[in-house]
């Protein structure tokens, strides 16, 4: 593992150094003890790790790991949009106050940057791979590497498209300064990254080698989210039948993951724990052995909280096609094992930073961070009531994912000289209802919420190793096949083929056994959108999916839906695209690249 984080370091470096070389002899050899773009691969060993960084850097985006670091609540936490605000611990956080944000914040730079970075490895892999001394096993080894580091380029491409708009392009490693880097069209941007998938299509296996690995599957996907993406770009520019083939693309991409044979969802219980439920204890007396009393659970409360399979996908040890999980496409690998042999990335930050924080609110009730408040909850984000409560209004209720299990609402005072005890804390008192101040109404709402299955868990791995309750150790879903069904449903949408468009999400909404259906008469695209809500809470990254819709969406709903009036009372820019960075602009000295739409 050392070795392989050091030659990991040694590949970074080579990606961000610029080379020169004279005639000097000393600089043209070969050295022994430390790695130059000319003798860091010599094997085809080497170059996948080079692809493994890739895969490194894209976990990474995904965990959350840096620790209050807003660049990555932005994006994966997906701060400030409608699905997500900030506690009044966190203002400084926010993401939505537009009267801060400028082309100047430097999130959008880390973010910019972070994807470029990406894009770096993956040429730098592609280098290796077309070095003639590097051996072979056959030729679908170097073909299936060579796949996975153009997929990742394609991959870091959508992204920028999609929250920047067009970009330039750097498809090969470079190694002097550059200052006159052309912005292509977000158009071309989406068409890079579909040609890129294209031509890999073949070279990608249907099912992974090994544990999180890139399938089929996953490019496919991404197809049909850019052929999406490509056609609200064709739409706002009047090109309306080039627009409906796109979709007609992104349809056919679909199909091929949907109805394909590889993937499909689970529909009954599945895994590690298929036949239990969850645990919770309130009872912070521990027994002769040092731990929670079991005879003290949720169920002697009368509450009884059943095990179903959505609770199963988000499980330990069922993320992955290899699992018997079939409707997982293409996972980030996190295992306990790797963290304690100093991966630090190894670890899902998500009871830190998603989790409510009861114990400030509720001292004397509900305290501590044992599983039956999330763990060690600090709340650095905070679903808004469109993500907790009003997608499951009125008829929506009767959901699955909804469940105590999935979604849980009901808690149990935790303190034994509190009047609840072991009882059912209320809704009204955790929210500080009738409390005449608005700042403590407001510091309750937004620290005490619904803990979803996603972000917290009963079972804690790392209990034994002296862990406090902050992180999960469990692999994390980059694409599960539900959100595939939702973009094709978002596809027929555009088709105004509202049929299909409604079976694609009642597909999913069966699995949840929901009790109300939806009907063609009523697809729309915020019914789409409140059903990704629905589905890919903590999933989605959710600034890509309102971005890409072009328009006023993305400034729409967050006006709509944040739980601050800042957005509202701000001068609050239109857009539906984040800023290029001024530091890219300013840096880009020989050619003018020119500002998104409603920045300044």
């Amino acid at each position: 593992m050392k070795k392989t984080r050091h030659i990991l370091t040694a590949f970074l470096l080579v990606c961000t150094a610029a080379v020169s070389c004279n005639d000097n002899d000393f600089l043209t050899e070969k050295p022994k003890y430390f790695y130059t773009i000319d003798n860091v691969f010599s094997t085809s060993a080497q170059v996948d790790l080079a692809v493994v960084s890739c895969y490194s850097k894209v976990r990474k985006y995904y965990n959350l790991r840096n620790d209050g670091k807003r660049h990555l609540l932005a994006w994966k936490g997906n701060n400030g949009t409608d699905l997500f605000d900030v506690p009044t611990t966190r203002k400084s956080l926010q993401f939505n106050n537009y009267a801060i944000l400028t082309p100047e914040t430097g999130d959008y730079q880390t973010i910019f940057s972070d994807f470029y970075k990406l894009i770096a490895s993956a040429n730098l892999a592609l280098y290796g791979a077309s070095l003639p001394e590097i051996e072979w096993a056959d030729e679908s080894e170097k073909a299936y590497l060579v796949a996975q580091a153009r997929f990742f380029r394609a991959w870091a491409y959508r992204n920028l498209g999609e929250l920047f708009g067009g970009v330039p392009f750097v498809d090969e490693i470079v190694t002097t300064p550059r200052y006159d880097y052309w912005r292509e069209s977000r158009l071309d941007t989406y068409q890079h990254a579909i040609d890129e998938l294209e031509e890999i299509l073949p070279d990608l296996p249907l099912t992974p080698p090994e544990k999180g690995r890139l399938v089929r599957g996953a490019a496919q996907h991404n197809l049909a989210q850019l052929y999406i993406d490509k056609g609200v770009v064709l739409d706002s520019e009047g090109r309306i039948m080039d627009a409906k083939e796109a979709y007609r693309k992104a349809v056919e991409y679909a199909d091929a993951v949907i109805d394909g044979g590889v993937f499909h969802l689970m529909t009954e219980r599945f895994g590690t724990r298929k036949d239990e439920g969850p645990k919770y204890y309130y009872d912070y007396t521990p027994d002769e052995n040092g731990r929670l009393r079991e005879d003290r659970t949720y169920a002697s409360a009368g509450v009884i909280i059943e095990g179903n399979v959505f609770w199963d996908l988000f499980q330990m040890g069922n993320q992955n096609y290899e699992e018997g999980n079939y409707e997982s496409i293409w996972t980030a690998r996190v295992e306990y094992e790797a963290s304690l042999n100093n991966d630090a990335e190894a670890k899902l930050n998500f009871p830190r930073s998603y989790g409510a924080c009861f114990r400030d609110i509720l001292p004397n009730d509900l305290i501590g961070l044992t599983p039956d408040v999330g763990g060690r909850g600090i709340t650095w984000i905070m679903p808004t009531a469109y993500a907790r409560d009003e997608v499951y209004s009125g008829r929506w209720a009767g959901d699955m994912r909804n469940s105590e299990a999935c979604f849980r609402r009901t808690f149990l005072g935790n303190v034994p000289t509190s009047k609840y005890y072991g009882k059912v804390i209320p809704w009204s008192m955790m929210y500080r209802e009738g409390n005449s101040s608005q700042d403590a109404r407001d510091a309750a709402y937004t620290q005490c919420f619904p803990l979803s299955c996603k972000i917290q868990m009963d079972e804690y791995v790392d209990d034994a190793t002296g862990g406090n309750r902050s992180y999960l150790y469990r692999d994390e879903y980059i694409i599960r096949l539900a959100e595939t069904i939702l973009l094709r449903a978002e596809a027929y949408w555009r088709l105004y083929d509202f049929q299909k468009a409604a079976d694609d999400i009642n597909m999913l909404r069966r699995r949840a056994k929901c009790t109300y259906l939806v009907s063609s008469g009523e697809i729309s695209l915020d019914l789409i959108l409140d059903e990704r809500a629905r589905e890919l809470l903590f999933e989605e990254n959710r600034w890509n999916t309102l971005l890409r819709m072009g328009g006023t969406v993305a400034v729409d709903r967050i006006r709509e839906y944040a739980y601050w009036d800042q957005p509202r009372s701000s001068s609050m820019k239109t857009f539906n695209l984040w800023p290029i960075p001024q530091s890219v602009i300013d840096t880009n000295k020989d050619v003018k690249i020119e500002q998104n739409e409603g920045w300044y």
